[in-house]
C-alpha cells in the first residue's frame, strides 16, 4: 500500500512542478495582460523580475546601466517588476513631483515589509496617514526650536572640534573618513535627542547596538539567528529596552528639565511610549547615517577640486577673522556660509544619498500619457533628475557656482531629501552640522584621497573603502 501511495506521488510530481512553473509564470506577467495601456518595459523574470539588474552597485553620481539601458529603451518612465511585485520607474521631474506632492492622495508609502519587521510599525518611516501626520508635525516642531539654538550649535561645534582636534599629531596622517564622520554625526544626535555625552556608557552600549541595527537594515531579510537581518531586530529591541530605561529614570527622578528631543517627548501626552522609543530611533537613524554620509560627500568632492576648495577656506577663514579666538560660532555666522551652501547642495545633487522612494498607486492613475494602474509600486527615481544634462549643464561635474543665484532648498529638480508631505523633517539640521564640521575642517588641515574610493550605490549609498584620506595639519 505505502509503496503504491509512493509511486503514484513520483509519478504525479512532475505535473504538480509543471502546474506551480505555471501558475508563477501567470501571476508573474498576468499583470502585463491586464494592464495593456501602462507604459512601455519589460517584467524580466518570473519571481525575480528585474530586481538584481536593478540593484546593481554602482557609482552615486551615474544612473547605473539598468536606468541607462531603460531610459533610452522605454523613456524616463517605464514599467518593471521589482521588489516582487508589478512597478512603475519615473525618471521624470514632473511626475516625481506629481507622485510626492499627491500623498495619501493618489500614492501612498510602500516600502518593502522586511523594511517594517526592523524599523518597528511605529516607525515615521513606514506608517501612514493620520499616524504619520502627527509624527512628522512633532518632528517639525522640534527642529525648528533646534537647528539656530545657541546651545544646539555649540555642542555641534564642541564634538567637531574635539573629533578634528583628536588628528593633530604634528605631522601628516591618514584616518578613515567615513569612520570619522559617522562619530561625530552619532556624538551629535545622541546628545540632541538623549542629552548623552560621548563619553557616557550608555552611549557607547547604544552606538554598539545601533551599529549592528545598520548593518541589517542594509542586509538580506533572511530572518533565522546570526543573519545580519536578525541581529538587527534584536539589537532594535535592545536600543528600544535601553530608551525606555532613561524614560523611566527620568520619570522616576523627575529629571526632566534637559534640553533634548526625549524632555520634549516626554511631555506631551500624543504620543505612546512604543511611539516616543520609535522616534527617539527614527531621530537617531536620520541624524547619523544622513549626516555622515553628506560630510563625507563634501569631504571627497572637495578633495578633487582645489579651486572650491580655496573658495570654502577663504569663506570661513572670514567669519573667523571676525571673532574671537575661542568665540563659538553663531546662527549668523551659519548665514553667511554662502558658498559652503553651494557645496553642500552640488554634494548632494551628484551624491544621491537618496537614490530613490517607495510609493504604490491607490487607484488608477491617469498623468498625462501615462497609466499607473492600481496597486502597482511607484518609484520615483532622484538621482535621474539630479544627474539630468536638460535640467542640470554638466550634470556629471561637481560645480558648486551653478548654486549662485539659484533657488535654496526643495525644488522639482532638487529633491535630496524627498518632498512633499514626507520631505525630510531633520534636512536642515544635516547641513548645519555638515556647514559647522567644513569650518574647522578647512581652517586646521588639507587632505587628498588616498588611493582609489568613490560613493556606490548598493541602492543605500557608502565609500566602499570608508573614504582613506591624508591629512596634513596646516
Amino acid at each position: 500500500m505505502m509503496s503504491m501511495m509512493v509511486g503514484e506521488l513520483v509519478l504525479a510530481a512532475p505535473a504538480i512542478l509543471l502546474s506551480l512553473l505555471l501558475t508563477l509564470v501567470m501571476s508573474h506577467f498576468l499583470p502585463l495582460l491586464l494592464n495593456p495601456k501602462a507604459p512601455r518595459g519589460s517584467f524580466g523574470w518570473p519571481l525575480v523580475g528585474e530586481t538584481l539588474r536593478f540593484l546593481t552597485p554602482h557609482a552615486s553620481n551615474t544612473l547605473g546601466s539598468f536606468l541607462d539601458d531603460h531610459c533610452s529603451r522605454y523613456g524616463r518612465v517605464f514599467k518593471s517588476h521589482l521588489f516582487c511585485t508589478p512597478t512603475i520607474v519615473s525618471c521624470d521631474q514632473e511626475l516625481n513631483h506629481f507622485i510626492l506632492q499627491n500623498e495619501e492622495k493618489l500614492f501612498q508609502c510602500s516600502y518593502p515589509k522586511p523594511i517594517h519587521g526592523i524599523l518597528g510599525k511605529s516607525s515615521m518611516l513606514v506608517v501612514l496617514g493620520e499616524d504619520h501626520k502627527r509624527l512628522r508635525t512633532l518632528a517639525l516642531a522640534l527642529v525648528t526650536s533646534t537647528k539656530l539654538k545657541p546651545s544646539y550649535l555649540g555642542d555641534i561645534e564642541k564634538i567637531a572640534l574635539h573629533i578634528v582636534g583628536s588628528w593633530h599629531h604634528g605631522k601628516a596622517s591618514k584616518i578613515t573618513f567615513c569612520d570619522e564622520a559617522r562619530k561625530f554625526a552619532f556624538s551629535v544626535i545622541v546628545k540632541q535627542v538623549l542629552g548623552l555625552s560621548p563619553e557616557e556608557p550608555v552611549t557607547a552600549m547604544i552606538l554598539e547596538d545601533f551599529l549592528t541595527f545598520m548593518k541589517g537594515l542594509i542586509s538580506f531579510p533572511l530572518r533565522i539567528p546570526w543573519t545580519p537581518y536578525a541581529r538587527a531586530v534584536q539589537a532594535r529591541k535592545r536600543i528600544s529596552s535601553t530608551v525606555n530605561g532613561i524614560i523611566e529614570e527620568r520619570r522616576k527622578t523627575g529629571s526632566c528639565k534637559k534640553d533634548d528631543f526625549l524632555n520634549v517627548l516626554l511631555s506631551t501626552n500624543e504620543l505612546s511610549d512604543e511611539e516616543k522609543v520609535s522616534f527617539v530611533l527614527d531621530s537617531l537613524l536620520g541624524g547619523y547615517e544622513t549626516t555622515s554620509l553628506l560630510i563625507s560627500m563634501v569631504v571627497y568632492f572637495l578633495g578633487q577640486s582645489a579651486t572650491d576648495l580655496d573658495l570654502v577656506k577663504r569663506e570661513h577663514e572670514g567669519i573667523r577673522s571676525t571673532k574671537g579666538k575661542e568665540e563659538c560660532l553663531s546662527s549668523e555666522d551659519y548665514k553667511k556660509m554662502e558658498y559652503t551652501q553651494h557645496v553642500i547642495n552640488e554634494a548632494l545633487r551628484c551624491g544621491n544619498i537618496v537614490k530613490f522612494v517607495h510609493r504604490k498607486a491607490l487607484k488608477d492613475v491617469r498623468y498625462k500619457e501615462y497609466l499607473i494602474p492600481s496597486g502597482w509600486k511607484v518609484l520615483p527615481v532622484f538621482s535621474s533628475v539630479h544627474l539630468n544634462p536638460s535640467l542640470h549643464g554638466n550634470a556629471q561635474q561637481f560645480q558648486p557656482r551653478r548654486w549662485e543665484g539659484a533657488i535654496q532648498g526643495t525644488s522639482k529638480k532638487f529633491t535630496p531629501f524627498g518632498g512633499g508631505p514626507r520631505l525630510c523633517p531633520g534636512s536642515e539640521l544635516a547641513k548645519v552640522e555638515a556647514a559647522f564640521f567644513v569650518h574647522h575642517l578647512v581652517l586646521n588641515f588639507r587632505w587628498k584621497i588616498d588611493g582609489d574610493d568613490v560613493p556606490m550605490a548598493y541602492p543605500y549609498v557608502e565609500f566602499p573603502r570608508g573614504l582613506p584620506i591624508e591629512i596634513e595639519p596646516i
